[in-house]
């Protein structure tokens, strides 16, 4: 069975080793977030809250970083301008999703010890994972459309990285037969 994409096993094989790369960039954006709410927790009185928001605004640049150059590097790269304001207002909702939860779990429900804490803010990033990877693929990076096969050769379609480098193909005007003498 195909897709205009490829096979269906070609597209499951694509969005895992999407997953896997995005699944490593933000497991260091967790490692960053994490470590930076908790240097911020011990070495300061912020608020539980505010502490978790300046981490999670580092993290979310680490991530973009990672994104672009690693995970999201066969993407679609023209409108910068355009892509890091689409990152910037989907990481805020990501940051108001993550942030929602330690704020309700914390003021809510008292639960404001370290432990806690921690605990809710892990949750709150896997929460506002799901919907980062949602939006980063739907609307950031999007996805180059595929390149149709060569004529005559049979193969899957091909993702071209710079549709607006290649060259134009024309065919070339043929001469008119002469008109036969009699």
């Amino acid at each position: 069975m195909t897709t205009q994409g490829g096979s269906v096993l070609e597209r499951v094989r694509g969005l895992v080793r999407e997953v896997a790369k995005f699944g490593a960039v933000g497991g260091l954006g967790v490692l960053v977030n994490l470590g930076v709410f908790n240097l911020i927790r011990h070495t300061t009185d912020l608020q539980v809250v505010r502490a978790s928001v300046i981490a999670t605004v580092v993290a979310i640049a680490t991530n973009y970083l990672g994104f672009r150059y690693y995970a999201y590097r066969d993407r679609a790269q023209s409108g910068r301008t355009r892509e890091m304001a689409l990152f910037a207002g989907f990481s805020a909702i990501g940051l108001v999703i993550e942030n929602g939860v330690l704020y309700t779990a914390t003021y809510g429900f008292g639960w404001d010890g370290p432990l806690a804490s921690n605990v809710f803010k892990f949750i709150g990033i896997g929460t506002a994972t799901v919907f980062r990877f949602w939006s980063y693929r739907t609307w950031v990076f999007k996805a180059l459309p595929p390149v149709a096969p060569p004529a005559g050769g049979a193969g899957k379609p091909v993702t071209d990285p710079a549709p607006a480098l290649r060259p134009e193909r024309r065919p070339e005007p043929r001469p008119e037969p002469e008109p036969a003498n009699n």
